[in-house]
């Protein structure tokens, strides 16, 4: 399979595909998975080409395993987290990552931002990266070598990459959980009553958008053009979100009641999350240093519902994304994952 690699504007090293995946009643659908490729390393020394030399007489082996990961973003959101794609290259992973149909670099004109009615419509969107991203190890590193899989996945992808897994046993080797939307805040209680009262506006109208309040209090704590330190895509990751649709959230609660019945994800999952939320109406500056948008507690409770093997690490000082947390707290979390990796991730072999 030829496939149609693009430079991506995230610069040197970074690559993007688009995968196409039919249509729906607003048009084609497509998703863009991202790669990240760090610059070859320099020309061996003499001795190190005498080596390499040598190595052709050996017996061939096994070609080892290519660990790789997938990251899927959260609500209104994208990928651009170039921290996250150089910290597994370093450690010889090859890094994608998985703009869905209607965000980021998928979203075409005309399309209802992020909408879908069931969370399952995103299965084509990982099967197409799951079948990219093996063409693609295998084009550069030969057909037999094995591809060992994992998800990665933030806030409402967090949900998407469970639901799948839950779905799919056996394709990936583990499950990373940044910040992950598993519960309506509040309780099952209210997610109930929400889900009975949606229900008929779902069904009948499920592109209405709901009158809720548009805070930019998250992107806030995020955007250099407010008190954080990132450049955001204006219409990727807005100020005031995205509309919110009666259909999508139903959908999205009928994500979270799967999980609370308990899900069994039989591969090593590690969740992420802050130590503390800071949830209200009005901006607060303890918001710069916690989850403004999701109970973290609530979060840690579904957590444990995912699956038999599941390992949960809190930061203080985190926001809701904890690898787009203030470069203190950025080292922790990456200390945290690089310690989890090599213990339940890197040490497997083919």
């Amino acid at each position: 399979m030829v496939q149609n690699w693009q430079p991506d504007t995230l610069g040197d090293g970074y690559r993007y595909l688009t995968l196409d995946l039919g249509a729906d009643e607003e048009g084609p659908l497509q998703a863009t998975l991202v790669s990240y490729t760090p610059k070859p390393p320099p020309p061996p020394s003499f001795l190190g080409r005498v080596r390499e030399a040598v190595s052709r007489f050996r017996v061939p082996v096994e070609p080892e395993a290519v660990h790789a990961v997938i990251y899927i973003h959260g609500w209104a959101d994208y990928f651009f987290q170039t921290e996250l794609a150089a910290f597994w290259a370093e450690r010889g992973v090859a890094f994608y990552a998985l703009d869905l149909r209607k965000y980021g670099r998928s979203l075409r004109p005309g399309q209802s931002e992020g909408f879908v009615t069931d969370l399952s419509d995103y299965d084509a969107d990982i099967e197409a990266a799951l079948e990219a991203v093996a063409v693609d190890v295998h084009a550069a590193r030969g057909e037999d070598t094995p591809v060992r899989i994992s998800l990665m996945a933030h806030s409402t992808g967090g949900l998407v990459a469970s639901l799948w897994a839950n779905r799919n046993p056996g394709r990936i080797e583990a499950l990373m959980l940044n910040s992950p939307w598993l519960e309506l805040r509040g309780s099952s209680l209210a997610r109930n009553a929400a889900a009975g009262l949606l229900e008929p506006l779902a069904r009948t109208r499920p592109k209405a958008r709901l009158k809720i309040p548009e805070l930019d209090y998250y992107w806030r704590s995020l955007s250099a053009d407010a008190d954080g330190e990132w450049d955001l895509h204006p219409q990727w990751k807005p100020p005031g979100s995205w509309p919110i649709r009666a259909g999508w959230v139903s959908a999205v609660l009928a994500g979270h009641a799967q999980v609370a019945r308990g899900l069994d994800v039989n591969v090593p999952i590690l969740l992420m999350a802050s130590a503390h939320s800071t949830i209200g109406t009005t901006w607060n500056p303890s918001m710069m240093t916690s989850d403004s948008v999701l109970d973290v507690n609530l979060m840690v409770q579904r957590g444990l519902l995912l699956g038999p093997a599941v390992t949960v690490l809190r930061f203080d000082g985190a926001l809701h994304d904890v690898l787009l947390s203030a470069k203190p707290v950025r080292r922790q979390v990456y200390a945290g994952l690089d310690r989890w990796a090599a213990a339940y991730l890197l040490t497997q072999r083919a």
